[in-house]
């Protein structure tokens, strides 16, 4: 058993080993879980959450990694969980420790982490707010958060930042791709990524034409801009980092942001919660309460519904 208040206080110091073993603790659902969230729960609510999603191929990594050149020099202390697919084998991360990001490697003001998904869906790691919440406790002003890149499916990412940039790129279909539910409807921030390649204004333009046939924004609401980048050489950077201020202030003035970190937060809830009920149905196989009930159904005495809305009864009475 570790000693939590120690760790708690070493990560606050920016030793990255602590920090390594507090998300460790998370991802590895100890029974010191508890005590974790509750030592780090004054010491969060600091940092901008910022999600970065988009097909697999638009340089999500090169644009996270120069996002993070570009927050140092503003002297911030950075914080990247990228969540990467887990190996059929060991359910780690298959992408290991980013070695695109590894620039930053000895940099004592970034902080690098690799989550697998474990299955999950939605392109990110189910540990994921947890360790958002472990980077924010330990001074990290700025946490980017990448996601899988599995397509489609991520819009989770919306939940889990303070602004999501969706990132794009030229010849890979991500004009249609944009056009489809989900997309459209998560971008805070638009990056139009490897600019340098023929078709990138043509992608921009879709994407402007389309953001404008799905909107229904009323005067002061956010538009999302479109900023073409070439992340490889860290030209238009600069421009996506005015941008997420920009979504910040707004979000600021007009309280959406803390809004959205309440949101945040019930559904965190939630998921403990359902996640706690799921366990304990789970242990209920073979019990004799839900056998009864499989018998009550089959001899056509009870329904489905009926008989969940008992188990559901027992197990909050229990």
């Amino acid at each position: 058993m570790q000693d939590v208040s120690t760790l708690v206080a070493q990560a606050r110091e920016g030793r990255p080993r602590a920090v390594a073993r507090l998300i460790s603790l998370v991802e590895g659902a100890s029974p010191q879980l508890r005590e974790v969230m509750a030592a780090l729960a004054p010491l969060t609510g600091n940092a901008y959450v910022v999600g970065l999603t988009g097909s697999p191929g638009v340089g999500k990594s090169t644009s996270t990694s120069a996002l993070v050149t570009a927050y140092r020099k503003q002297g911030k202390r950075v914080g990247v969980l990228a969540v990467d697919p887990s190996s059929p084998f060991s359910g780690g991360a298959l992408l290991g420790d980013r070695v695109r990001m590894s620039d930053h490697a000895s940099d004592p003001g970034v902080y690098i982490r690799s989550m697998a998904t474990r299955g999950h869906l939605g392109g990110l790691a189910w540990a994921a707010p947890q360790a958002i919440r472990v980077l924010d406790a330990a001074g990290c002003d700025v946490i980017l958060v990448e996601t899988v890149g599995v397509g489609q499916s991520e819009v989770e990412i919306a939940s889990q930042a303070d602004t999501s940039v969706v990132l794009l790129a030229p010849g890979m279909g991500d004009g249609i791709q944009a056009a489809k539910a989900g997309i459209l409807e998560i971008g805070d921030v638009y990056v139009v990524n490897k600019a340098d390649r023929d078709g990138a204004d043509a992608t921009a333009r879709e994407l402007n034409h389309m953001l404008g046939l799905g909107e229904s924004r009323g005067p002061g609401d956010w538009r999302p801009p479109i900023v073409k980048t070439v992340a490889a050489r860290a030209e238009g950077v600069d421009e996506v980092v005015e941008a997420l201020e920009k979504h910040r202030a707004w979000m600021e003035e007009r309280g959406v942001l803390a809004e959205r970190r309440r949101a945040r937060a019930a559904r965190e809830v939630e998921t403990i919660a359902v996640t706690a009920l799921r366990e304990r149905i789970a242990d209920l196989h073979g019990d004799r309460r839900l056998g009864a009930l499989a018998e009550k159904i089959v001899a056509g005495e009870l329904d489905p519904y009926r008989a969940a809305d008992e188990l559901v009864a027992g197990l909050t009475q229990a």
